[in-house]
């Protein structure tokens, strides 16, 4: 009785490690979602809203840090437990900085709401949509053990850089066509990387997702489109 009391506790625990996970991925999904809407629909005030609400994310990863050091230490569990709980305590690190990087564009999204928004937003609204897409699937993916949605999500980054590019190259050209467009577009160049990054974010959990469940690595060489490298990093 007392071992069946123990190997419950230890499945309720890993149980709780995977609603953490789940929950700080609903909030960054949420601060990606709200940071899109507000720069396309120039809600300042909504931009202001996603900067307050980074607390939150990090909260929850100092939480799921605590919590798999003590799983680590007393529980000393092995094989595939031990890849779940590694698996969490990474993916924990790029949920946060995928809130800091919605974060980025609210503030950004502030300033370039009171700035004519040279070009369409149509690229930013798309770029943004395949991001959102990348990471609630890649948590999904971590939820339920599905390493073959992590392949698809692992595979589906090529399309975010090929929008990057674009906006990349767009931008440029309004810079070169009139030097009054720098500022602006500085500020969406930097909004579009942050996007790039939070969909490189996404595939760095389907990849360790992948490693969790099925025990093997996948490719280095993962998809990329991304020929714009000299681009402003955020």
């Amino acid at each position: 009785m007392a071992s069946e009391r123990i190997v419950k506790s230890y499945e309720e625990e890993l149980k709780r490690l995977r609603e953490l996970i789940a929950r700080m991925g609903g909030l960054a999904e949420r601060q990606v979602a709200d940071a899109a809407y507000a720069l396309v629909r120039r809600d300042s005030e909504l931009a202001g809203e996603v900067v307050g609400r980074d607390g939150p994310i990090d909260a929850l990863e100092r939480e799921v840090d605590a919590f798999c050091v003590r799983l680590l230490a007393l529980r000393q569990p092995m094989a595939s437990d031990l890849r779940f709980i590694i698996a969490a305590l990474k993916i924990s690190q790029d949920i946060e900085r995928i809130g800091d990087y919605a974060r980025n564009v609210a503030k950004r999204a502030i300033i370039v709401s009171g700035q004519p928004f040279l070009g369409g937003v149509n690229g930013f609204q798309w770029m943004a949509q395949l991001v959102q897409r990348n990471l609630k699937d890649s948590i999904d993916a971590f939820v339920k053990d599905d390493a073959e949605l992590a392949e698809r999500v692992w595979a589906a980054d090529a399309p975010v850089d090929d929008i990057y590019t674009g906006i990349f190259r767009e931008m440029l050209t309004h810079m070169m066509e009139d030097p009054r467009n720098i500022t602006a577009c500085t500020h969406l160049l930097f909004i579009a990387k942050n996007f790039e990054r939070i969909g490189d974010h996404a595939t760095n959990i389907a990849e360790t997702v992948h490693y969790a469940v099925r025990g093997a690595t996948l490719p280095e060489d993962r998809p990329k489109a991304d020929a714009s490298v000299e681009a402003p990093a955020p």
